[in-house]
């Protein structure tokens, strides 16, 4: 679990709750005397699935600052070079607002983008990697973090987890249901099941089939970094590209030592990621992979 990104988590527990306050309202009833009414289901469940995930993009930005101690740095500070390098790809990429660029305290090397558009978008590094990578190296990295967003991969990341939110609300929903049904007698199976246990089995399978769900998240994940190393390279040049991403190789057996690692905030977020059983779960490609695909130039 450790690979999933910041947005996947608020984003089922936003889920959940919108469920939980719809529920205790009584908002968008579906249910009938005679069972659910599957259409009126249907339209709820993909309504509140993509409110959730709308929900979960707009805070992104905020979360990320708060969660991991970002400090924005500007043209008139010490990092002056970072933001000048963030800018020019940035026009390069065709983008019309600059994003904000940031640096957060960690010696793991890393950097992630998050905002909620093109237009309102974050760049933020840690301090390990500045300290450990050379500028053409850096370079790479923010230029890979640039195309995620001319990308619009936080959008498109927004609108898929949206559809999956309905499908996992649906599913709990139906599933909820049948329990209830199971757990009733005969004589009491004309009548609607009891709202508060209702209530709180689809809380809980909303967020049991949203990590159920994450898999499918996290291969699109997967798809867009290929996607962003493909635009970093145009952006920066392919070499500068490689070179990143086999900084990031050459550091990894080390970032098992740091102890900082172990801070869940950290993980989400985390550039590199290791070939193993949670493989489904992860949110990026072997970085092994990422450099074979830009040195055999296979897009």
């Amino acid at each position: 679990m450790k690979r999933f990104i910041l947005f996947m988590s608020v984003n089922i527990l936003v889920v959940a709750t919108i469920s939980l306050l719809m529920s205790v309202l009584g908002i968008g009833s579906y249910m009938t005397n005679a069972g659910i009414s599957y259409g009126p289901l249907l339209a709820f469940c993909f309504l509140w699935g993509m409110v959730g995930s709308l929900i979960s993009l707009s805070l992104s930005k905020m979360m990320a600052k708060w969660m991991m101690g970002v400090q924005l740095v500007t043209l008139e500070g010490p990092h002056k070079n970072l933001v000048e390098t963030v800018h020019r790809l940035s026009r390069r990429a065709g983008l019309s607002e600059m994003p904000e660029v940031g640096i957060y305290q960690s010696e793991v090397l890393n950097a992630f983008a998050t905002g909620r558009s093109r237009n309102s978008s974050l760049v933020a590094v840690s301090s390990g990697l500045l300290s450990s990578m050379d500028e053409r190296e850096v370079e790479g990295v923010l230029a890979h973090e640039v195309a995620h967003i001319a990308n619009g991969d936080m959008v498109t990341m927004a609108l898929v987890q949206g559809v999956v939110n309905a499908f996992v609300m649906f599913f709990s929903r139906i599933v909820a249901f049948a329990i209830t049904q199971a757990m009733r007698n005969n004589d009491d199976r004309e009548s609607r099941p009891n709202p508060f246990v209702q209530m709180m089995l689809v809380f809980v399978l909303d967020i049991i089939f949203g990590i159920l769900a994450a898999p499918i998240v996290a291969w699109f994940s997967r798809y867009r970094e290929y996607r962003a190393d493909r635009g970093g390279a145009d952006l920066a040049g392919k070499e500068k590209m490689i070179a990143a991403l086999q900084a990031l190789a050459r550091a990894y057996p080390q970032l098992e030592l740091v102890k900082e690692d172990s801070n869940p905030n950290f993980k989400s977020m985390q550039i590199s990621s290791k070939d193993a059983a949670m493989r489904l779960f992860s949110t990026h490609p072997p970085l092994a992979e990422r450099i074979a695909i830009l040195q055999n130039g296979i897009f």
